[in-house]
C-alpha cells in the first residue's frame, strides 16, 4: 500500500470517528435524575428551591446531559423511605432533613443539638468546612454521596396553647417532634410532652387536636399553611435545620468523571443560591404569617433555654463522638 493511500485511509478513519463522536454527543440520551423531597413545590419552600436551583445549575455545568425529574410532596415516601431508596439506588437524588439522616449516621446528631448555632454564619462555618465534609463522607458506607448542606432555616415553635417566652411556657404542651431521640430529649428537658410523629400525619393531628403544637422552620410553616391550624409562633431559633443534598452512590458511580464534577459544582452553586433566597423569604414570610392571624413573639432570654437543655449534649456525646462534638463547640465558641 502506498504512503498516499495509507494517509487517505487514516484521514477517512479520523473523519468517521469524528462523525460517530458528534452523533453520540447529539443523540445520546440525558441522564435521568429522579429528585425527591417531602414538602411542597411552593415558590418559597426551601426544599423546592434547592431542587430547582440544583437543576438550573446542573444544566449550566453540563448542558443537555441531565434530565432532573421532580417528585415533591412525599410522592416517593417519607424521608426514611427516600434514604432507603438512595441507599438501594432506586432513588437518584433528594434533599433530606438532617434529623432523619442522623438515624442512619449518628454523628449528624450534632447539627440537631439545641441552640448549638447562635446564628447562620456559625452554621455555615461548620457545615461548609472540614466538619461538614467529614459528616457527608460518613454516608458513603450507606452507599449515599453527600453533596452539601442546603438550608431549611432555624426551627421555631408553633402551638395553640400559649406563646413561648420562657422555658416554663413549653411545659405541659403536647409537641409533635420528629421520631428522633435528640428532639424527644430536647422537649422533655424543656418540660414539654414530646409526641414522635411522621411528617405526613402532622397537619391532620393539629386540626384534630391530637397534638397542641410542633417545631418547624418559618418557610415550612408558611408553604404548608400551618397558619391555618396554629395560633402562636414563637421565634425560639432552637435548632438550625440543615438539609442534606444527597445522591445515590449507585447513580453517581455510573457517571463519567466529568459528570460527577458537574454534579458537585452544581450542588455548591445551588446551596449558595438557596441560602440567600431562603434568608430573604423568611423575613417576608414572618410578616405574611402575622397578616394571616398568627401571634408572633420572640423569647425573652435564650440563655435560660440553653441552660435547660445542657443535659441533652451529654446524653448524646457518645453517639455523636466526643471529639466531633468538641470540635463543633470550639468552632462556634
Amino acid at each position: 500500500m502506498s504512503i498516499a493511500r495509507l494517509k487517505k485511509e487514516i484521514i477517512s478513519l479520523m473523519v468517521l470517528f469524528f462523525v460517530v463522536l458528534v452523533a453520540h454527543l447529539v443523540f445520546a440520551k440525558p441522564v435521568i435524575l429522579k429528585f425527591g423531597w417531602t414538602t411542597s413545590a411552593g415558590k418559597t419552600d426551601p426544599y423546592a428551591i434547592t431542587a430547582r436551583q440544583f437543576k438550573k445549575a446542573l444544566n449550566e455545568e453540563a448542558p443537555g446531559q441531565f434530565e432532573v425529574q421532580f417528585f415533591p410532596n412525599r410522592q416517593l415516601g417519607d424521608e426514611k423511605e427516600m434514604l432507603e431508596g438512595l441507599s438501594f439506588g432506586t432513588l437518584d437524588s433528594a434533599v433530606i432533613t438532617n434529623s432523619p439522616i442522623s438515624r442512619i449516621a449518628l454523628p449528624f446528631q450534632v447539627n440537631d443539638m439545641p441552640f448549638i448555632y447562635a446564628n447562620k454564619q456559625q452554621a455555615y462555618k461548620v457545615l461548609d468546612g472540614p466538619i461538614g465534609q467529614k459528616l457527608m463522607k460518613s454516608l458513603e458506607f450507606k452507599k449515599i454521596i453527600g453533596l452539601g448542606f442546603a438550608e431549611g432555616g432555624f426551627r421555631q415553635m408553633i402551638n395553640n396553647v400559649r406563646p413561648i417566652f420562657t422555658p416554663k411556657d413549653v411545659s405541659g404542651i403536647k409537641w409533635r417532634v420528629m421520631p428522633n431521640p435528640v428532639y424527644i430529649g430536647m422537649f422533655r428537658a424543656l418540660g414539654g410532652n414530646a409526641v414522635p410523629m411522621a411528617w405526613g400525619e402532622v397537619f391532620t393531628a393539629m386540626q384534630q387536636g391530637t397534638i397542641d403544637g410542633l417545631e418547624i422552620p418559618i418557610a415550612v410553616i408558611y408553604n404548608n399553611h400551618y397558619f391555618e391550624v396554629a395560633k402562636y409562633l414563637s421565634l425560639t431559633n432552637h435548632t438550625y435545620s440543615a438539609l442534606g443534598l444527597l445522591v445515590s452512590m449507585r447513580k453517581y458511580n455510573n457517571l463519567t468523571p466529568e459528570q460527577q464534577g458537574a454534579i458537585r459544582r452544581a450542588a455548591r452553586k445551588a446551596i449558595l443560591a438557596e441560602r440567600k433566597m431562603n434568608t430573604q423569604n423568611v423575613k417576608e414570610q414572618i410578616e405574611l404569617l402575622k397578616s394571616k392571624g398568627m401571634k408572633v413573639n420572640e423569647v425573652k432570654d435564650p440563655k435560660a433555654f440553653r441552660a435547660k437543655v445542657k443535659t441533652v449534649y451529654e446524653k448524646f456525646r457518645g453517639s455523636i463522638g466526643s471529639k466531633l462534638l468538641n470540635s463543633v463547640l470550639a468552632e462556634v465558641k
